[in-house]
């Protein structure tokens, strides 16, 4: 895939952190500072991001899982609509503990929120008082914002793709336990070994990782 680095610049994927906030890892991918502000070498970003993406299309290739994850407000949106664009599993609500290293508790929470579902959508809560009926609808929103995006994931993601390494650390943590691939992007202050596959790019900025997603989009639905 070829990326356009007037593209990549106007997305300001280059602009990194301020300088004192520098991972010492992520040194070598750091081409200069402008205005106190670590600047990022998009040679090295283009490079990495090649790289991610073969690594998703094989996967892709194979009829391989990728969890979306992105829950940093701003990104939300962006993750969920991509994940579903590409028919894979997200998760852009907080983090829950032991998504990975507890799946089958997590599953067997799924299971209940889809029952309570079908419940509600084959009327079985008309014999329930109003209040009641409000408590049950009260619950299905919880867990509809909890487990909407990964009600189909039967068993764990053959990788996670994480927008924002720092914010949702925990996952990344869970998935170098349970041996899980992990794609993500790395900001200046983020410590890049924790990532098999990264992207050295702003992890603030709407317009960056809405590039960087919207390749990654565009690489899956080619490959299905």
């Amino acid at each position: 895939m070829v990326f356009n680095p007037d593209e990549m610049a106007q997305a300001g994927l280059h602009f990194g952190h301020n300088v004192s906030r520098l991972h010492p890892k992520m040194k070598s991918y750091v081409t200069g500072i402008k205005n106190n502000v670590h600047i990022i070498d998009l040679e090295k970003t283009a490079k990495e991001l090649d790289r991610a993406i073969q690594f998703i299309t094989s996967l892709v290739a194979d009829g391989k899982t990728i969890l979306f994850v992105g829950t940093k407000i701003q990104i939300k949106e962006l993750v969920r609509q991509a994940a579903q664009d590409c028919q894979m599993p997200y998760v852009t609500e907080r983090w829950l503990g032991g998504t990975f290293t507890n799946f089958s508790t997590i599953s067997n929470r799924v299971q209940y929120f889809k029952d309570l579902e079908s419940r509600k959508a084959h009327g079985d809560f008309a014999k329930y008082t109003k209040k009641e009926r409000m408590d049950f609808d009260k619950e299905l929103e919880l867990l509809k914002r909890k487990f909407e995006g990964i009600r189909n994931l039967a068993k764990l993601p053959d990788a996670v793709l994480i927008l924002d390494v720092k914010k949702d650390i925990a996952c990344a943590k869970e998935a170098r336990r349970k041996h899980i691939p992990i794609i993500g992007i790395t900001d200046t202050n983020v410590d890049p070994t924790i990532v098999d596959y990264l992207i050295p790019a702003n992890d603030d900025a709407i317009s960056s990782v809405r590039y960087i997603l919207d390749k990654i989009r565009e690489a899956i639905l080619n490959t299905k």
